[in-house]
Order: C-alpha cells, then structure tokens, then sequence
C-alpha cells in the first residue's frame, strides 16, 4: 500500500497553552486521557465556559473537550493546571488516549482503565514524545473493538484477560503482548516514531511504518492475526446496567455541545464521568433512583438518552460564524434537517463547511460538503 504524500507543514491541533486563533475567537484543547473526568473538574470547566468562553463546552472526536472564544487564555490555564488537567506542559497536546469507556462497568473481557492513568504519565515522563505531532492517537481497547474502529496510532486491544494485540496505524500487528507489558511497548513505540519521521503527523504516513517500528522494537508477529474486525461504533446511550449492580447513564448531545449551565448540573450529581470519543459522555455508578432523577432533570435539558434520537447519527464542524474558511453555517443548517426528519434512522450524516471536513467520525459517513455554490452529498 502506498503511502500518502508527504506533509509540507507541522501540524496545528490546539492544545490548552498553544491555542488556534479561529474566527470567533481562541480555541482552547483539553485533553482527557481516557476521556476521564471529575464532577469538580467538570464544575470549573462549566466555570471557564461561562466567565471566559462562549458559554458551551465542546466534545471532541477523541473524547476530549474545548472551549471557544476564549478571552484569556492564561487565566484558563493557571485554572486547569489548578484541578490536575495541565499536568505537563511540554506534553499537553500528545495525551491523546482512548480508552473502552465502559471497560470494567459493562461487559468486555477486560479492564483497561487502570492502564489509563499509567500510560499518561509514561508518555509525559518521555522527554522524546513532547515532539509527537498533536495527531498521533493512543487506544486502549478492552476487547469489544469500539476504540480499536477509531484507527490508533499505537494501542492494544484485549483477546483474553492478559493477552492484547498490538495496533500500529490502525491495524492488528500480528504481535502479541501481556498487560505488564503494554504501557512500556507502546511508550517505546511512539518514540521510534519520533526518531524515524520527518513531516509526518500519523503513523500511517510513514513509508513502512508498523514495519520499521516493529523492527525497532524487536518484535515479530506471531503468525495470522486473529483479532475480530471492528466496526464503525456508535455512542453507549441510555441505561446502561453495570456489572456491580449499580447503572451508568450514557448520554449525546446535539453537536457534542454542552452549555455551561447544564454542564454545572451535571457536576453537581458528583458522580464519575467518561467522554467518549463519539462526541457523548457516560455518567457512572448510579443507584437507580439517581439515576431516574438524573434523566429527568438532564433530558429537558438536552442531555439525550434516547438511542434512537437522530441526533445520534449526525455531525458537523464548526462552521461559519466560527471557522473562516467555511462556506456556511452548517450547524445551523443540520439542526434544521433534524427538525424537517431529513436524518434517517441508522444513516450517519456529516456536515461540512469545506472540503477539509474536520471532525468527520471514521467509518461510514454520508458527507454533506458545503461550498460556494450550496451543498454536495456523497
């Protein structure tokens, strides 16, 4: 297979420190190793929102989230270092981890999320790994495939309880590891990548590239590659009964934006939260009875739990006002083909102000292009 043609400039993905200068404003990226979050994070982050944003808090396609028209960046800083979402500087637009979101709560043959933790701070302890691009991708995949669809840079996805394939530019290596050993493979992996890229932003870009890291590594694959396909993923939604008794709620929201104000009710249910990486969050280890009030409160307020809402299968960029290189306001426009019924059930629709067509989930997508003329599907 041939690779794609080389990149002529380094890649621009914002961070919390090293902003984007957009249309509307400074865009502020918040990573979220694992898409993990407190409900005291989450109250400032509302905070942010309304005192020096514009209101909302986006989530993002890796399970991050972002504030836009951002008034001052250094005090936005100054507060994530404060609550434990700034914890290296020189690394903190690389901790790009995602991870099973219901690993450990709700089916699955194995738990990941200890590995989370473990692997952020491997990654910032590598004093190498602050040159990684912003685009490289780490996964945890702790075996149901959901994470592993999204195309990882460097990750593992669970076969048994201690057995993981190893993933390099998206697919099954053919290497096999143990859990003891993950976090020091795939550490050591993302630095070979470091060493043999020139322009570079994914591994998959780099002539040979699993090869020659494999090569570096040491490892060989261990014959066929036996791990099951994976599938273009949709957001766990609803009530989700966990293993322990208790219930995770998983929630969407239209556009993956959640306004300060609903965000400052959800941190108030004190309760550990997920972002995933389809622009949705899940809100874990609830009795049933909060987990009632929870939906009652919420869904007025446009948290959806309903699986079957259209909003599940469409998406958009920013769009104008926001962007300056798009050709229309596409949020408005996909919100107004949800109200006319024009998203069909089970069809994902993404809109796009231009042909770049950021924040385009992976898989199936039908594309809804705007340009000078109005919109082209394909």
């Amino acid at each position: 297979m041939s690779s794609p043609a080389p990149r002529t400039t380094p890649d621009r993905c914002p961070g919390a420190l090293s902003t984007h200068q957009a249309a509307d404003g400074a865009l502020a990226r918040v990573r979220l190793p694992g898409g993990l979050l407190t409900s005291a994070q989450l109250q400032v982050l509302a905070h942010c929102a309304a005192e020096l944003g514009n209101g909302s808090i986006e989530l993002t396609s890796r399970g991050n989230m972002q504030l836009r028209a951002v008034t001052d960046t250094d005090k936005l800083a100054r507060r994530l270092a404060d609550i434990g979402l700034l914890p290296s500087p020189s690394h903190e637009r690389v901790r790009n981890i995602v991870a099973s979101p219901l690993s450990g709560r709700v089916g699955g043959p194995s738990d990941v999320r200890s590995m989370i933790g473990s692997l952020d701070v491997a990654v910032c302890a590598e004093l190498e790994l602050a040159d990684l691009p912003g685009r490289v991708l780490f996964a945890l995949d702790d075996g149901r495939g959901d994470v592993a669809s999204l195309a990882p840079d460097f990750g593992v996805r669970a076969l048994a309880p201690d057995r993981y394939a190893l993933l390099l530019a998206g697919a099954d290596s053919g290497v096999r590891i143990s859990a003891e050993n993950i976090i020091e493979v795939l550490v050591a992996a993302a630095r070979h990548f470091v060493e043999l890229r020139r322009e570079e932003w994914r591994l998959s870009e780099l002539p040979d590239g699993p090869a020659r890291v494999l090569a570096r590594l040491g490892l060989e694959p261990g014959g066929s590659t036996d791990v099951p396909g994976t599938s273009d993923s949709l957001p766990p939604i609803g009530w989700l009964p966990q293993r322990d008794g208790r219930v995770a709620l998983g929630a969407a929201l239209a556009l993956g934006v959640l306004d300060a104000r609903s965000a400052e009710f959800l941190a108030a249910v004190d309760k550990p939260m997920v972002i995933t990486p389809w622009r949705s969050l899940v809100l874990c280890d609830l009795d049933e009875d909060a987990a009632e009030s929870v939906v009652r409160v919420l869904a007025p307020m446009g948290l959806i739990f309903d699986e079957h809402s259209p909003w599940i299968h469409a998406s958009a960029c920013t769009g104008s006002p926001g962007c300056d290189k798009s050709h229309a306001d596409v949020r408005a426009d996909v919100t107004a083909a949800v109200d006319a019924g024009n998203i069909s059930p089970g069809e994902r629709q993404h809109w796009s102000g231009c042909e770049r067509r950021c924040g385009r989930p992976k898989g199936a997508v039908l594309d809804v292009v705007a340009g000078p003329t109005g919109y082209r599907v394909s």
